[in-house]
């Protein structure tokens, strides 16, 4: 019997047909599979056959779908077409892989504000929603910041709180959400526990990504010294206590995956991260009360 919450791991999608027959045996029950910038020219048919195939053997599920980059444009014409046209592609072919979820950056207009970007935002993913939406597909936004501000950036607007409400004002669909972690909040300082029980029924994704925020360096150098002040972290070694986490994403009948988002660790990678990600998988089954156990029947 499967927990309704599972937990798995992120995926290259151009490397998953390789890359998930070595790593599923550890006991990864998903997989979102990741595109950067653009599907790459990969066979999306092909791939999701094949990964279907996998996993049937295997009994996984695909949480998601990704394309990470810019679609507002403002940038370099040829990458903004790129992305948008990943985009489209993963909307046309989210279904052969057995899922409902796009997950990625909504963009932004290089340099700009949060609040310059909406409008394009707007026409942008007013269009893109209509088209998932007809397809009874959802969109869950990334809440990476990309090295941005509210003043200026170059990949995300959906890094902070109020620009949520922003955008989710600015296009008013059902299936536009979020795909979050903590560690986004962690890294501006922001507590994800009272924001997870605030955003719960906007939340389509989850993420598991941790952080380490060092508080004696922020009290002895700021946040915009010469030391970092905090390191993104695999679940398990961080500051979160994702069993607060989970409780919250199932009291807000949250039915989806926490994917662990990997290859960001200080300390493990490398030679150590399948070490680290393999620690998470088994930290976070722990921490939504171990593996599923059926009633007795009465």
């Amino acid at each position: 019997m499967q927990d309704s919450l599972r937990i798995g791991t992120l995926v290259r999608g151009g490397e998953a047909v390789q890359v998930i027959p070595q790593i599923v045996e550890h006991g990864f029950e998903s997989f979102q599979l990741n595109f950067w910038q653009t599907t790459g020219g990969i066979d999306l048919v092909e791939t999701a056959a094949r990964v279907r195939e996998l996993a049937a053997e295997h009994h996984f599920v695909i949480s998601a779908v990704g394309i990470y980059g810019n679609p507002l444009g403002g940038g370099p014409e040829s990458e903004t077409e790129a992305t948008l046209a990943g985009w489209e592609q993963l909307i046309e072919h989210a279904h052969l892989f057995g899922t409902d979820m796009i997950g990625g950056f909504t963009g932004r207009l290089p340099g700009s504000s949060i609040d310059e970007s909406l409008p394009r935002f707007a026409e942008v993913f007013g269009e893109l929603s209509k088209r998932a939406a007809d397809k009874g597909l959802r969109i869950a936004f990334e809440n990476c910041a990309m090295g941005g501000s509210w003043q200026k950036g170059d990949w995300n607007i959906a890094h902070n709180p109020t620009a949520w409400e922003k955008m989710f004002n600015a296009v008013t669909a059902d299936n536009l959400g979020l795909e979050w972690e903590p560690a986004h909040q962690l890294t501006a300082l922001i507590d994800p526990v009272p924001q997870l029980r605030k955003w719960v029924d906007k939340i389509f994704h989850v993420h598991g990504k941790d952080a380490t925020i060092a508080w004696d360096i922020v009290k002895e150098y700021g946040i915009h010294g010469p030391k970092p002040y905090v390191w993104d972290r695999t679940p398990g070694f961080g500051d979160t206590n994702w069993t607060d986490i989970i409780t919250i994403l199932r009291q807000g009948g949250y039915q989806g995956t926490i994917d662990i988002e990997g290859w960001h660790d200080p300390v493990y990678r490398d030679e150590l991260e399948m070490t680290g990600q393999v620690h998470a998988l088994n930290y976070l089954k722990h921490c939504r009360g171990g593996s599923m156990i059926p009633n007795p029947v009465v």
